[in-house]
Parts: structure tokens; sequence; C-alpha cells
């Protein structure tokens, strides 16, 4: 129970945080061109604290998933400002899109025979309500960059040349790429156009790559071979999967008490040198050969403070987080050489637009990947979800929640930047139209396309909470 109060503590400041950076660029931009801000809300639904500085009511209020500003003409009614929900991490947007008609007639009666109320939203150009509504994911832009900007001037990590290389450790029988006459230690020097890619390249193109070809040349024994390999969508992960791995360390990471491995005193860090006389380079390896052991024993040759031991495991057959399979109760990872430095500011600023760009146009193509069912919807994490990832994050130390903080404020950039209705990006779409048009749309269509924006958004938020739970029931 304390783990879990924690995850709802740390997520609620995720999200608290990246939501009031998204509605301070809202705020911000709105009192710049001088409109009314009449309430700045952390979370929605009935009010719970605050205070009042001028015109504008500062609060906390009850659901805090969710946050919005509420500008001088906007409609509070069935679907205003404050009675729109949100999904997890999306925030209340600021746009006129969303006025049902009484209330864009009621604000344009105000700058009408009733007199010119220059300070409501709706008395502006359009020009700067695009502004006001690009200012929020704006907001979520720059925070991505600053945060990992500060961290990499306190501590930047890189992983070492020889690591990154793109190296096969192992070829799975009948995988995409064992079909394609990749073998174990080819090394990849083209991934579709692209000369010597690193790891993070070939992972990347390889996730969102199901179904479709990619060109790739490896080279072994000094020389050079094209080929074509087409990933599958793998039901495990819900992504491409080509069927290799790196090569490097085979590292034990967690090993499970009253389960083979730590019967036979294998420990945490212990590196895998090799099974049953065969080296091992690569966890995929390790995986198959104790998962295709069929509860024979297998003897495993490792390194522990640099001294060579053996122990001989029988593996069990026994289910932990999948299904049931033979194992010996241990989690595996690849033992990476991380070089820690620290960057000047020139410098980290440059390093995190460059991670930001990558992991923006990499969220791009896993949301494209979805629509095209070249990715599983299964992948999309909810509040659960999200909670228990936060908490997990945090125990680990500031520099990995705050990394986890820049990369879901770069996402939600991106999605409040779709053209979905009830969404800045949908407002912006809107308002260019109507600059092109110089003239309004329809109140009618308008007010269509917010009530099924909503309905979207509604629909969106019970799917990934349904994905959260069935990852937390037990799998067949």
């Amino acid at each position: 129970m304390l783990e879990i109060a924690q995850n709802i503590l740390w997520l609620l400041i995720l999200i608290g945080v990246m939501i009031m950076i998204h509605e301070l660029g809202h705020f911000w931009a709105a009192r710049y061109f001088n409109v009314k801000v009449e309430t700045f809300s952390l979370g929605f639904g009935p009010r719970l604290f605050g205070f009042r500085r001028g015109e504008t009511d500062y609060r906390v209020s009850l659901i805090l998933f969710g946050g919005y500003v509420k500008m001088a003409g906007e409609q509070t009614g069935e679907f205003g400002a404050e009675n729109s929900p949100r999904a997890a991490s999306l925030p209340e947007q600021v746009v006129a899109a969303r006025f049902g008609a009484a209330g864009v007639e009621n604000a344009r009666m105000e700058m009408g025979m009733g007199g010119v109320d220059s300070r409501t939203l709706l008395a502006k150009p359009r020009w700067q309500r695009l502004i006001i509504a690009f200012a929020g994911p704006f907001m979520n832009l720059l925070l991505a960059v600053g945060l990992l900007t500060g961290l990499f001037m306190v501590k930047y990590p890189k992983v070492s040349d020889t690591d990154m290389e793109a190296v096969i450790g192992h070829v799975l029988p009948g995988s995409p790429a064992a079909k394609a006459g990749i073998q174990d230690g080819d090394r990849i020097v083209n991934l579709d156009g692209k000369s010597n890619p690193d790891w993070e390249d070939v992972d990347m193109k390889e996730m969102e790559s199901a179904g479709r070809r990619v060109f790739i040349t490896v080279e072994r024994d000094g020389h050079r071979i094209n080929t074509v390999v087409t990933p599958v969508l793998s039901e495990a992960k819900g992504v491409g999967d080509a069927g290799w791995d790196a090569r490097g360390e085979v590292e034990l990471g967690e090993v499970k008490a009253n389960f083979p491995a730590a019967k036979a005193g294998l420990q945490k860090g212990d590196l895998i040198v090799a099974l049953d006389g065969q080296p091992v380079h690569s966890t995929a390896r390790f995986h198959e050969v104790t998962k295709n052991s069929n509860g024979k024993p297998v003897v495993i040759e490792y390194l522990r403070n640099g001294e060579t031991h053996t122990a001989t495991v029988v593996p069990v057959y026994a289910k932990i987080d999948g299904p049931a399979q033979w194992m010996i109760g241990v989690g595996i990872q690849t033992k990476l050489n991380i070089i820690s430095t620290k960057l000047s500011f020139p410098d980290a600023l440059a390093e995190s637009i460059t991670q930001n760009a990558k992991g923006a146009l990499f969220f791009v193509h896993v949301l494209e990947g979805m629509v095209e069912r070249r990715m599983s919807t299964k992948n999309l994490t909810g509040p659960i979800g999200l909670g228990a990832i936060a908490g997990q994050e945090a125990r680990q130390g500031p520099m990995a929640y705050l990394s986890l903080m820049a990369m879901l404020s770069l996402q939600l950039a991106i999605l409040n930047l779709m053209p979905i209705p009830i969404l800045d990006g949908a407002t912006i779409l809107m308002l260019l139209i109507e600059i092109v048009m110089r003239r309004d749309l329809s109140l009618n269509v308008k007010e269509a396309m917010f009530k099924a924006g909503f309905v979207f958004i509604m629909m969106l938020v019970a799917f990934v909470i349904y994905n959260d739970l069935a990852k937390m029931l037990p799998q067949g």
C-alpha cells in the first residue's frame, strides 16, 4: 500500500508540473494580449482552495488529472472550460472552437450593441488567438528542452561507442533476420540509406517497421552483403521485431528468491560467459537456451569479481510476468559501459534539442504506426501504468524522474498539436482556415467537432485504463 501511495504522489507531481507549465503558456499569452483571465485552475471540477489576485481566481480543483485557464467570453456550460475533463495528462485548452452557439453569441453581444469589451477572447484578432492556443504546447516543448539541458549540465551519461556499434549478437531461428540471411557477428553498416547506424537507430527502425521492408547492408568477414528484412508485429512487445539482438556482455539483474538461479548461488551483477559450453553474447541467446531446455540441467559459466565460476541450474516451468515457460528466475540485461561527463550550457542545449528532436520523430512514427496497425495500441499507457512508471523512476533518483518528465512533456506537446477537436491542434487548424477564408466557420460545425472530440477523448481514457488493468491481470 505504501508503494501505491508513493506512485500516486509522484504521478500527481509529474502531471501537476506539466499541466501548470502548459496552462502558464496560455495564461501568459492571454495576459500579453490583454485578454481577461477569470480562472487559472490546476485540476477541474469543484474548487478545493486557492486565492484571488486581481481579476483572476487561482485555484486547485478536485480532479487533479487536468487543468484549464478560463478567459472572458468563454462558455462555462456543459462543454465549457470548467467541465471538460481530459485524459490523464491532457490539460484544458483555451480555444474558441469549444464555444457552444450560446456562448459565442453572448460574447458577440458583448462586443456589439451592448458595448465593445475588447478584453474578451473573441474580440481579439485570430492571429492573437492562434498564438494563445499554441503557447501551451510550446511551453511543454520548452520544459522538455530545459529539463534535459539542465540534466546534461549536471551529468551527461553516454554509452561507449563500442557498445553502440550495431553488431548482431544472436539471430533467432526462423525470424525475419534469419530469413534475410543475417548471422551472428554481422555488423550493420547501412540501414535504409543511413551509414554506420548505432543500436539506437536500429532499434527505432525495427520497432516502427512491422510489415515494412528495411534495406540493410551488413559486413561479414570483410565483405559487404545487401539484404532486406521485414520485421513482424510482435504480440508480446506490440512493435516490430526482426528477431536479432545486440552483441554485448550479458549481466544478471534481479535474481528471484527460491528459484533455481538463487539456489545455485548466482547473484545480481554476475556476467554470463557461456551456457552448456557455448559462448553467450546476447540476452536473446540466454533466453533461447533456458526456454528450450525442457527442464534439463544447464551449465552456466559466469564471472564474478574477475573470477570464473560454474553452476549447474535446473530450469523450472513457471510464469512471472507472462505465459508459463522454462526459466531459472533471473532478469538479464546487456552490460553497457557508461561514460559520464558534464556538458557546457551551449553543448547541453544542443544535445537536448537533438535528443528531443529524435524523441519527437519517434513518437510521431509510433502514433502513425498505431493508425496503420503496424504497432499495437496495447502500448498505450493510462494513469495506472503511468503512476507505476513515475514511482519506479522516482525511486531510482532525480535524474531518472526528471528525464521521464522531459519525455512526457514532449509527448504532451505533440499530442496537443494534433488536429483532434478539443485539443490545441484543432483550434490552431480552424483559426488558420478562418484566416485564409477571412470569415468564421459555422458555429454548428465547431460545436459538433467539439462534442466529437470530447467523446473521442473519453473513449481514449477508457481504453488506456482498460489497457492498464489488463496488464495487471494474470496472463494465460
